[in-house]
């Protein structure tokens, strides 16, 4: 009974830590309490990334065939190795705050018979199976597809069978040397005093995240200091493909890569010792607020009083809220990445140098101001959706605002001050000391206009106070959006930033675009307000799904 009673304790436990990788008191309660659905799109998006990855397996296969040399492999190799890690680090990231035990594990658990051991137990075998379940599904039909078409032809069955058990192996330890590599840095920087940590945890995230970009999109070429080389040698050994050409060269890294990931494992499994025995007590004897500012930021008014006072109600706690700034450093740094891979693009195509891309009026540049604009733009969108405290609503819910235009009024300038300024401003900086002032002018006024346009659609059934309406996970369904929006906005800015370079050298062309960007912002700001106008009154504090008023919720 003893062992039975373990057992069960390490079952519950172990579910409510896999299935919590977000704040399940954010949740709104037609989510049960737990963020299943978000998991199922998240997966629905790795399997739908897998597919896409299959589809270029035998073009790059047969192109590696056909140059019949060892370094052409051991490029394709090292791509989806750091892939690999460049998705394990985001999943890694966005865990951050669940992957060690917070207060309520503290104040639930604590009073329970429940030994440390079992609460250790279900922890670790909790990251494992997310580490597990994240490569299986990104390499679900990838991590087929691509073996069969890298081996060399000469291999036979059994060289096959070994390429593919290689090619899962060393995906696998990547993943899981970075994922331990991280938790390690996590857990290490815990062992500061709790508001130095609050502090830097922000931080380390975004940095983190930015060297993850850095590795993943621009390869730098000290190849025996990249983990990314180093398992790119161990799988050209244990594969075996090349092996007169690559064992001279490639053994060294997989000495390195079998080296560091015994270090990696140790690290992260002493961070969660050590996290079972200070970090908890840290957690109960020091609060997890942190002091802000003595001088407080002083902004401008924004209409009357109740629409200042909820504008800088948003702005303000987006800049204090650490976890919504990570949020919005995600999104700015994955467009940044995007914006500079694009210029890299445009540069080799183009034959020129990076002074004089920015010295010339291109359309490489402004892609990468729209980019940066759509990226600052969908950071602040998100940011808004996702609450802070649902405790403190007690304060919205007793004194409601004036209705439903007045709030969006409030929240579209908030949107606009934290998200488009930015853009606005950084981009006039840095344009106006290489191009000529009317140029810049006439690009930074359709930008302004195309921001306007973005926040007025983004906002047209926004029924909520930022930060203040609880969270429905998979609502959003991500894994539609980034396929059937990513892309089709990304081809779309490069046609529109061609379009606006023609019409910079003709007057009337350029009247016309202005016109017609001005339009589809009026047309944008009236659907926004006269759907405002319709809608009830009252603000939204818990998020629903869109088919419970036909359920009625007596399903259960």
């Amino acid at each position: 009974m003893k062992q039975s009673g373990t057992t069960l304790q390490f079952r519950v436990l172990y579910r409510q830590f896999l299935f919590r990788l977000m704040d399940v008191e954010l949740l709104s309660s037609s989510a049960g309490g737990d963020a299943s659905g978000l998991l199922g799109q998240c997966g629905a998006l790795l399997i739908s990334m897998s597919v896409l990855l299959s589809w270029f397996a035998m073009p790059v296969g047969g192109s590696i065939r056909r140059q019949g040399t060892a370094e052409s492999l051991w490029a394709a190799e090292r791509f989806l190795i750091s892939l690999t890690m460049l998705v394990v680090g985001i999943f890694a990231l966005l865990s951050w705050d669940s992957a060690f035990p917070d207060r309520r594990d503290v104040l639930v658990l604590s009073p329970l018979p429940i030994r440390a051991r079992t609460l250790f137990a279900a922890k670790v075998a909790a990251a494992a199976s997310a580490l597990g379940l994240v490569v299986a599904a990104l390499h679900s039909l990838s991590g087929f597809a691509w073996p069969l078409a890298l081996v060399p032809d000469d291999a036979g069955f059994l060289g096959t069978l070994r390429f593919a058990a290689a090619f899962w192996v060393v995906l696998t330890a990547s993943g899981a040397f970075l994922y331990c590599l991280v938790l390690g840095l996590q857990g290490v920087a815990a062992q500061l005093p709790r508001r130095w940590y609050l502090r830097v945890s922000p931080a380390l995230q975004i940095g983190i995240f930015m060297f993850l970009l850095g590795l993943f999109f621009f390869q730098p070429s000290a190849s025996a200091w990249m983990p990314t080389y180093w398992f790119t040698g161990l799988l050209s050994e244990l594969s075996g493909a090349f092996p007169a050409q690559s064992h001279a060269v490639m053994a060294p890294l997989a000495h390195r890569a079998l080296a560091s990931l015994p270090i990696a494992v140790t690290v992260a499994g002493g961070a969660f010792l050590l996290s079972y025995l200070r970090t908890l007590r840290k957690i109960v004897e020091e609060p997890d607020l942190v002091g802000g500012a003595r001088t407080a930021i002083r902004l401008p008014r924004f209409g009357g009083a109740v629409r200042t006072a909820l504008a800088h109600f948003v702005i303000r706690t987006l800049l204090r809220s650490r976890q919504h700034r990570v949020i919005l450093s995600f999104y700015l740094g994955g467009g940044f990445a995007v914006a500079v891979v694009y210029l890299m693009g445009a540069r080799d195509m183009m034959h020129l140098s990076w002074m004089d891309i920015l010295r010339q009026v291109n359309f490489p540049i402004l892609v990468a101001t729209v980019v940066m604009l759509c990226a600052s733009w969908l950071g602040a969108r998100t940011a808004f959706s996702l609450p802070l405290d649902l405790r403190a609503n007690w304060v919205f819910r007793v004194t409601p605002p004036a209705g439903s235009r007045a709030c969006l009024a409030s929240v579209r300038r908030a949107m606009l001050v934290l998200s488009v300024l930015p853009v606005l401003a950084i981009s006039a900086a840095v344009l106006l000391w290489f191009w000529p002032f009317a140029i810049v002018v006439k690009h930074l006024l359709l930008l302004g206009l195309l921001g306007s346009v973005l926040v007025d659609l983004s906002l047209k059934d926004f029924r909520k106070i930022p930060f203040t309406c609880s969270y429905l996970p998979g609502k959003s369904k991500v894994h539609m959006i980034f396929w059937l929006g990513v892309i089709p906005v990304v081809i779309a800015i490069h046609k529109t930033a061609r379009l606006e370079l023609e019409a910079m050298g003709d007057a009337l062309s350029y009247g016309a675009m202005l016109a017609g960007v001005a339009a589809a912002a009026v047309g944008a700001r009236w659907i926004a307000n006269r759907n405002a106008n319709r809608a009830e009154t009252e603000m939204r504090f818990e998020d629903t799904p869109s088919d419970e008023l036909v359920m009625l919720g007596l399903n259960g």
